[in-house]
């Protein structure tokens, strides 16, 4: 899985306007200035978000964006489809409308689980966790399973959290 560029800066900028909060203004070049986003590639986004209902925006004088709703309310899957389209696709297909010869159907089902995984974690954490810091009990259990910090198939295992990190230099790679 991979997130683009674009979705990545899209849920900087929401996350962003939610720490702004309040209903304020916030100019994209603003925006782009303290989240390191290229403007011209931000106001596109920004566009994207306005034309999804995500944010609101105002031309002029005390213009700028803001979110058009609570940030309680908005989640980050919401964020991410208004720029990118469906969070898990299969060769620009949706999992379920995929049709593959009856001996692999079975990979539909695994492409849907996927997609109800990812799911789980995008729809379940609204732009006010993030911005405030209070991820959803379940995102925090599995970021703090060291294995998730690891590239590659790693095995889950039981961690003494008083033990120093897992790293690279600690794991043996060899897979015999």
């Amino acid at each position: 899985m991979r997130i683009s560029a674009r979705a990545d800066y899209a849920v900087r900028a929401a996350v962003f306007l939610a720490r702004v909060g309040d209903g304020e203004r916030v100019a994209g070049e603003k925006i782009a200035t303290e989240q390191g986003i290229p403007a011209t590639f931000l106001e596109g986004i920004l566009s994207a978000l306005r034309k999804s209902g995500i944010v609101d925006s105002k031309r002029g004088a005390g213009g700028g964006y803001r979110l058009a709703s609570a940030a309680s309310d908005i989640s980050v899957a919401d964020v991410i489809r208004a720029v990118e389209g469906p969070l898990v696709y299969v060769r620009d297909e949706r999992p379920s409308e995929i049709e593959y010869p009856e001996a692999d159907t079975h990979l539909v089902t695994l492409w849907v689980a996927l997609r109800a995984s990812v799911r789980r974690v995008l729809d379940d954490t609204s732009l006010e966790q993030l911005a405030t810091g209070a991820l959803p009990a379940e995102v925090t259990a599995l970021a703090d399973d060291p294995a998730s910090w690891v590239s590659g198939r790693f095995p889950t295992m039981n961690v003494d959290p008083a033990a120093p990190p897992i790293t690279t230099a600690t794991v043996n790679l060899n897979r015999d």
